[in-house]
């Protein structure tokens, strides 16, 4: 018999429940969202090897990343090398190439993960919901059918099959694979 106190169980005391600690999260949520810009996670990740930085693929005017807090395994981010804001600030070059990055990584997640759908789009200000308001970014999260669990809905937590470094190998491989080295 499991001995509580209210309704609440004692701490330590097994209960029904299965607890999902995401201790990674702490940083995210200590330090705020919005980095300064010299700090910027999307103009220092170029910097860096694509594995540190879970880059999987590298254009001449924009990049593809994995989601360090995703929503969904595969949850990919498309931004460009330079620091601008906001999606009218993008060069005609740029805007293209997010759209043609956009467009490939449907193709590789769905080849690597076998996704039926996909939810796209950018949050533009901090206002709107941008985790790092500064730096332009595109959002690419896989769907799949079927694939609804109490977590989001009660819990507001995601459970993740798999984890960034295996996915980050997973998809750098799928789009050399479709596309080929750049």
């Amino acid at each position: 018999m499991v001995e509580t106190q209210g309704s609440h169980s004692l701490p330590g005391v097994p209960n029904a429940f299965q607890h999902l600690w995401t201790p990674h999260r702490l940083v995210y949520i200590q330090h705020g969202q919005q980095p300064a810009d010299e700090v910027c996670p999307f103009c220092l990740g170029p910097q860096n090897r694509d594995e540190e930085s879970l880059i999987v693929r590298r254009g001449r005017h924009a990049f593809v990343l994995l989601n360090l807090y995703p929503y969904n395994s595969g949850h990919l981010l498309v931004c460009p090398y330079r620091h601008i804001a906001t999606y009218d600030q993008a060069t005609s070059d740029e805007v293209a190439e997010i759209g043609l990055l956009t467009q490939q990584a449907m193709s590789v997640l769905r080849s690597v993960s076998g996704a039926h759908g996909f939810n796209i789009g950018m949050n533009q200000g901090e206002v709107a919901g941008a985790g790092i308001a500064s730096h332009l970014h595109q959002h690419i999260v896989p769907r799949w059918r079927n694939d609804a669990n109490f977590f989001p809905i009660i819990a507001e937590t995601k459970a993740l099959p798999k984890l960034l470094g295996e996915v980050q190998r997973d998809v750098t491989a799928g789009w050399i694979e479709l596309f080929g080295n750049v």
